[in-house]
């Protein structure tokens, strides 16, 4: 800044010159008014007089008082100077290319004693010069640990003409040639962030601990064997609670409830809650085969206690319905899953079914109009469970309505038995449009072989209809129904229709299927598990024995489903293409071409991958409806369901699926073999 007075001073310095023109003006109207040469002359006089006196004046002190003025100004601009140099915030001046052009000493002594020519960017690697602020009066913020504080960084662009003189005046004479300078502040937030770090540390995280299968494993051992077994399981959980500083108290005999400080969390979370394993690796000298299994579900953040705890009870639905021998972390809207990697436990007692069957029955007789749907695409184990639901429906003499868009080729065989029959309505399938027609918010609906919405054959009836009641086999997922009126989710069993056989048992007396509704739920068990290979249980052949009692023939429909040639000839081009990653998992492609079902076969195409010795898991793709279908299955050795969540979908432990949209077949392989990668790298496969 040039040393000089201002405008404002000049003009008060000169004003006095400036009122010898009011005087002059005075004088002139005292003669036009007295008409008195006289007075004009000596007014004139006067103000001769005046204006020499001030002239004299303003000549004679103008040096003095500028000198006085520069001495202030200068000594105003020191004082400025070390005001900026010994503030006590960090504070400096960058260039566009994020050079340092001036510090204070604060900013220096964070620098470790260095500063002007150094790169900011040295300073914090994170940020690049792209990032800094461009436009004037644009201001920017970040967050950065600096030689072992935390700071956060403002940094404003400055383009005044005052500032680039103000920056050449502090910098003592060096040389600068501004464009545009950047501004930046770093406020200390070592305290604060610890404050916050401590405050989240304190937070308490409300944790529920289940034991799944309690009862069967309890009846597995001797009478005498039981109290250590219990002791034995008491005490793992007890001093792994200990281990982070939990308050922990039993509630049931299989049931516990405590709490701990979220500073803990991150512990539990990198050991993978090693308490899964250690309660599973469990054994007295009982039959190897039984093991018991726990789930954890832990509710994170909640704004009050009574928040927290429903969030772990959240957690534990989730668990239990993902079929336990797994933890849940619940931290509002965002879920994490640890373990899930052992099959489902199935439960020998059927009290679960006869109270969800009794249920059933009252949250069907409440109202008119039953809707039933499964998921989209259906195939023979959506429809026979949907068949099994409309008979009870019509045994409770209501109006029953299965949602069915399109009869694809796996199905065409079990639908065209009951379309055109006259012992059925012609109303029995209806398809969605129909079905937003007919429903009104008082019905209910009913939700087959599938827990999600959105995999609905109609996700806009769940919107519609506010009673939802889901029946299915299916682990849940974040986005599982979580409002239902009556939820009936058993990953154990080996179908949806395994689980309605089940409930048909105990609907009540009168109630009995006719033989071709027995063949439609058979058929659906037989294709879920593969010709009863996969996931069978004791209960899936006592109910596949009921159904055969309700008049279900084999024969009939081991002819009904089996593929024609075309089908035949494009399984075994998938098979003959097959080829296999990291020499444990096959994967192959499945031509959609002229076939109406290309996803169903390839689902089977993925369980005959099964049948090659050395293959850990298959993955068949399949682009049908410009979306690609992912068939995954295995035996043992790789939870196919964790990898199918990693691309939206679910399932099983051995038997999987997700639905790609756009992403060509190519993409999709390179998809899942990016997940492998990872969890084989994370350890994750067992």
């Amino acid at each position: 800044m040039k040393k000089n007075a201002s405008g404002k001073l000049i003009t008060y310095m000169l004003w006095p010159v400036l009122l010898t023109g009011w005087w002059l003006i005075v004088d002139v109207v005292l003669f036009l008014v007295t008409r008195s040469r006289r007075a004009l002359v000596i007014g004139i006089c006067a103000t001769v007089l005046y204006l020499g006196a001030v002239l004299a004046m303003f000549l004679i002190r103008r040096k003095r008082i500028l000198r006085d003025y520069i001495a202030f100004s200068a000594g105003y601009d020191e004082v400025e100077s070390r005001l900026l140099t010994e503030m006590d915030i960090p504070y400096a001046v960058l260039d566009s290319e994020s050079e340092i052009l001036w510090c204070n000493k604060a900013f220096s002594f964070v620098c470790g004693h260095k500063g002007i020519g150094m790169n900011f960017r040295d300073l914090m690697p994170e940020i690049k010069a792209y990032t800094l602020p461009k436009h004037e009066s644009e201001e920017r913020s970040y967050h950065s640990r600096i030689n072992g504080k935390m700071y956060k960084i403002v940094m404003r662009s400055q383009e005044t003409p005052e500032f680039d003189a103000q920056l050449k005046r502090i910098s003592r004479g060096a040389k600068v040639k501004l464009t545009r300078t950047v501004s930046a502040f770093l406020y200390d937030e070592t305290e604060l962030t610890a404050l916050r770090q401590e405050n989240s540390d304190i937070r308490l995280v409300f944790g529920l601990l289940y034991i799944d299968n309690y009862d069967e494993v309890l009846d597995s051992y001797e009478e005498v064997k039981r109290s250590l077994l219990t002791a034995l399981i008491d005490r793992k959980i007890t001093t792994y609670m200990h281990g982070i500083d939990a308050v922990i108290r039993k509630l049931e005999k299989d049931k516990y409830f405590f709490i701990f400080q979220n500073r803990y969390l991150e512990q539990l979370q990198d050991d993978k809650f090693s308490i899964l394993y250690d309660v599973r690796s469990v054994n007295i000298g009982g039959p190897s085969e039984v093991g018991l299994t726990i789930s954890i579900g832990l509710g994170v953040n909640g704004k009050t206690y009574e928040e927290g705890y429903e969030s772990a009870r959240a957690a534990m639905d989730l668990a239990l319905g993902r079929g336990g021998d797994q933890a849940v972390v619940r931290d509002g809207e965002m879920i994490t899953y640890f373990g899930g990697k052992s099959e489902s436990i199935e439960k020998n007692t059927r009290v679960r079914a006869r109270v969800k069957a009794h249920a059933l029955k009252e949250l069907i007789e409440a109202k008119e109009n039953i809707f039933i749907m499964g998921h989209t695409n259906p195939d023979v184990d959506a429809i026979g469970a949907a068949i099994g639901v409309y008979r009870i429906a019509k045994h409770c003499n209501k109006n029953a309505y299965i949602v069915l868009n399109e009869v694809g080729n796996a199905v065409r065989p079990t639908v065209n038995n009951f379309l055109n029959n006259p012992e059925y309505e012609s109303t029995m399938f209806i398809s969605a449009f129909h079905a937003r027609e007919l429903a009104s918010e008082d019905d209910l609906l009913v939700i087959v072989d599938v827990n999600r919405p959105s995999y609905t054959e109609c996700p806009e009836l769940y919107d519609l209809i506010k009673q939802v009641i889901v029946l299915d086999h299916h682990r849940k997922t974040t986005d599982s129904v979580d409002n239902a009126a009556l939820s009936y989710v058993e990953p154990y069993a080996s179908s949806a229709c395994e689980l309605v056989a089940e409930i048909l048992q105990y609907i009540g007396e009168g109630l009995k299927l006719r033989p071709i509704e027995a063949e439609a739920m058979y058929a659906g068990i037989m294709i879920d598990t593969n010709n009863f290979l996969t996931k069978t249980g004791v209960r899936t052949f006592e109910a596949a024995a009921y159904l055969r009692r309700n008049g279900a023939e084999v024969t009939r429909i081991r002819k009904a489903f089996r593929s024609d040639k075309k089908e035949y000839m494009a399984r075994a081009k998938a098979i003959a293409g097959m080829e296999m990653y990291l020499n444990d998992y096959a994967f192959a492609e499945c031509q959609a071409e002229g076939l109406e079902s290309p996803n169903v076969l390839g689902a089977q195409v993925a369980n005959e991958l099964m049948e090659i010795d050395g293959v850990k898991a298959s993955f068949v793709f399949t682009m049908f409806q410009n979306q690609v279908y992912v068939s995954a299955r295995s035996i043992d050795e790789l939870n196919v369901q964790l990898v199918m969540e990693k691309l939206g979908g679910g399932g099983h432990m051995t038997v999987a699926g997700a639905q790609l949209a756009g992403v060509s077949i190519a993409e999709a392989k390179q998809k899942v073999k990016e997940v492998l990668r990872s969890m084989l790298q994370s350890e994750a496969v067992n």
